[in-house]
């Protein structure tokens, strides 16, 4: 029978999961069958960790014998160390960070540095990169669920294309035959398509923009990414520029509409063959932890590997804005062309103005704080499988577009009361949108900030802070509201004839509880007894008023 090495009551240094931080715990008790250790961190959230997870604390470290010592820095000098300098004073970190062993070198950069956990005569060195972790806890109905979603996804897209494409776009007129071949499928646009993702590939390439580090992995490595999303966004404006000065006919994208999704989505599933093969090679620690399930569709579907690269080229924060956001811009120009075109307009209306000018605006300010994107759970948490391909490079260029491609056959007048409520209602949304979004970077980044210093918070026991003040103690997801807000003003232009130019915003409802359902799962989870305190202190989610 194994022996336990730590004994009850013991205090020792235990690694908070996913992490590779360690914080001061209390053993309660071992399972001699699971070999797994019950310890509560000082918070009061109990966890069950291995032996591996657990070491001495640094002054009992000391006075062990100088053999156990050395093999300890032995395996340590095998491994890549992550180490962590000891908090002289406590009150050096933020409100509940005297849990936290990570010291700020300085709190006015924000920077988290890499650290040494100091003893009387040597470092204390993590002794292995963590594992990777199997995924136990099977998202969107498991296997089964994500079988269906791969099919009902790409047809749920085409069916709202047909439909908005048609004089009568309400679902009884639906044609009951599917559309020809030729309809669906031309080379001329799969090779635009292609030409499209090189133009903005080699965009993404050119050494302008600052370089600035990502979020620190699971191994302690951190990755370096150009922010140049908005200066290829003024190139490729000068680029369209160019092409209608040459009197080039944009309004070419919406009479091949469906066969420049059709295109996208062939590329999509090439690049998600490509991604889950590549990813047998990739080590565990830069597997995903939603996508390592051991199940090749589900696998398959969420993105086995986080960060996929080619060389300093990474895939997934390519995709995650270039191609789509920038192709959707295109588009929603492309449709304003072509609704000039069918009409019989000299200018375009106010409807499709207000529709190009909201979403324009979305669209330069996420490339304007593109830095912001690398705190995101797209980036941070999630693989790159087919869901995020698909989302990106297929489903936002051709759903969020529908409002303007529903415009050009389906034209709606606007009066000024209605104009002036839009504007209002959509300046409403971005301003919560993007002062919640700002605060929470900001505060992600450096809780000293004077932006956000005076917030108040709830200390837990992984040594950050759960804000309680402000937007974010209105109700726990301000961004997603202002999202909401905007959908609502992007969709009303369309007026009220037809439920289609509504599908981003009920998409987006439905979006933004499901992340919310995630969120909450994982930051219980994560944070916990201080987590169930701040459900108390900020009980609304997305809308004031509705639990």
């Amino acid at each position: 029978m194994p022996t336990a090495r730590f004994q009850i009551g013991d205090t020792v240094m235990g690694r908070w999961p996913g992490s590779n931080l360690y914080y001061e715990v209390k053993v309660l008790s071992y399972d001699n069958k699971t070999r797994l250790y019950t310890v509560i961190y000082k918070d009061g959230t109990e966890l069950e960790l291995k032996e591996s997870d657990i070491t001495l604390m640094p002054h009992e470290n000391n006075s062990n014998s100088k053999h156990e010592k050395k093999e300890e820095n032995n395996t340590a000098n095998r491994a890549s160390t992550i180490t962590e300098e000891k908090t002289e004073t406590e009150s050096e970190n933020q409100a509940g960070g005297r849990y936290n062993l990570r010291h700020r070198k300085d709190q006015g950069d924000g920077k988290t540095v890499e650290l040494e956990q100091k003893t009387e005569t040597g470092v204390l060195s993590q002794t292995k990169p963590p594992a990777a972790i199997k995924t136990t806890d099977l998202e969107f109905g498991g296997r089964v669920g994500v079988f269906f979603l791969m099919f009902l996804l790409p047809v749920t897209v085409l069916a709202l294309l047909i439909l908005c494409g048609q004089k009568d776009a309400s679902l009884q007129s639906f044609p009951l035959e599917l559309p020809a071949l030729q309809s669906l499928w031309d080379w001329q646009v799969f090779g635009i398509v292609l030409l499209w993702l090189l133009f903005q590939a080699v965009f993404s390439l050119l050494p302008v923009g600052k370089l600035v580090e990502g979020m620190p992995l699971k191994n302690g490595k951190t990755l370096k990414y150009r922010i140049n999303g908005f200066y290829a966004l003024l190139l490729t404006a000068v680029a369209v520029g160019v092409a209608v000065y040459q009197e080039v006919d944009l309004s070419y994208i919406h009479a091949h509409f469906l066969q420049f999704y059709t295109s996208a989505l062939l590329i999509v599933t090439l690049l998600s063959v490509y991604l889950f093969v590549r990813s047998r090679w990739a080590s565990e620690d830069e597997l995903a932890p939603g996508g390592n399930s051991g199940y090749i569709i589900y696998d398959f579907f969420m993105g086995r590997e986080l960060n996929p690269r080619i060389k300093n080229f990474d895939i997934k924060f390519f995709c995650e804005m270039r191609p789509g956001l920038m192709g959707w811009v295109l588009i929603n120009f492309a449709m304003l062309q072509a609704e000039m075109k069918h009409q019989n307009l000299e200018n375009p209306s106010p409807a499709m103005l207000l529709v190009n000018i909201f979403q324009l605006l979305w669209v330069v300010d996420g490339f304007w704080h593109e830095e912001k994107l690398l705190t995101m759970m797209d980036i941070v948490y999630d693989g790159f499988g087919f869901m995020l391909t698909f989302g990106d490079l297929a489903f936002v260029p051709f759903t969020f577009t529908c409002q303007a491609y529903y415009l050009v056959s389906h034209p709606n007048e606007l009066s000024l009361f209605w104009i002036i409520t839009l504007i209002t209602m959509n300046g409403v949304g971005y301003y919560i949108f993007r002062k919640a979004n700002s605060q929470k970077f900001t505060f992600r980044k450096n809780p000293s900030d004077p932006a956000v210093s005076h917030l108040k918070t709830i200390p837990t026991a992984t040594g950050k802070s759960l804000i309680v003040s402000g937007l974010w103690g209105w109700v726990r997801h301000p961004n997603y509201l202002g999202d909401i807000i905007m959908g609502l003003a992007w969709s009303l232009p369309c007026g009220f004839n037809h439920l289609i130019p509504y599908f981003y915003l009920i998409y987006l409802i439905t979006l933004l509880v499901h992340r919310n359902a995630r969120d909450e799962r994982q930051c219980r989870k994560k944070y916990g007894s201080a987590w169930e305190e701040y459900c108390k202190a900020v009980p609304y989610r997305i809308f004031p008023g509705i639990y």
